[in-house]
């Protein structure tokens, strides 16, 4: 019996899943989580054989991080990445973090049951619609950080950033406003002589970020 570790911030996505998975007789939904934290506690707790974890989990610690960490002290423990971001950087991050998996949301549930049995099974699973070449040159290629340019505070606004916050939620997590937050952006852009969105989230998963 393959034991499930489901971490979502979202209740419904969470039984969604459970739902899922419950027609599979060979695997079992240990526990869930609504955050990185939580989800490095319930894995110490019910030793999972495998965790799908989301991206942006709030509350601190993100998927990447949680899953960084649970890796480390418990590294017979497979993750999939189950999101709904697709983008390289992203890919690039998990296999950073030494994910063994990565699923979007909108894959059926047949895939994931697939991407479950493969990582069970010692096997890796990226079907994220990249050639495998890619998949390979991603494996090989480390992330290094630059020297940081950035203040403590504006490295925490490009953090919530790339974890897909926006510019209100971010100020209610800093605790300063939308105008501070658009204000933080513009001097980030501007120190890094980014011109849109998606060079930022580039640049912030690059430099690692989110680590």
């Amino acid at each position: 019996m393959i034991k499930i570790l489901l971490v979502d911030d979202h209740v419904l996505i969470r039984k969604g899943l459970s739902l899922i998975l419950s027609h599979y007789q060979d695997i079992t939904v240990e526990g869930e989580a609504n955050d990185g934290r939580e989800a490095i506690q319930q894995a110490y707790q019910t030793k999972p054989h495998v965790i799908l974890m989301d991206v942006s989990i709030p509350n601190g610690l993100d998927g990447f991080t949680a899953t960084k960490e649970i890796k480390k002290n418990l590294p017979d423990t497979k993750v999939i990445m189950l999101t709904m971001h697709n983008e390289v950087t992203y890919i690039q991050k998990a296999i950073e973090v030494e994910a063994d998996g990565y699923i979007l949301k909108n894959s059926q549930g047949g895939e994931l049951y697939e991407a479950i049995q493969s990582v069970h099974t010692g096997r890796r699973y990226y079907e994220v619609g990249l050639p495998q070449e890619q998949i390979e040159k991603l494996y090989k290629k480390k992330g290094k950080k630059n020297a940081d340019i950035l203040s403590t505070r504006e490295q925490e606004v490009l953090r919530l950033t790339i974890l897909g916050y926006t510019n209100l939620q971010i100020a209610d997590k800093l605790f300063i406003s939308s105008k501070t937050v658009e204000n933080h952006k513009a001097n980030i852009m501007k120190k890094l002589n980014l011109k849109s969105k998606a060079e930022l989230i580039q640049y912030g998963i690059t430099n690692n970020y989110i680590t």
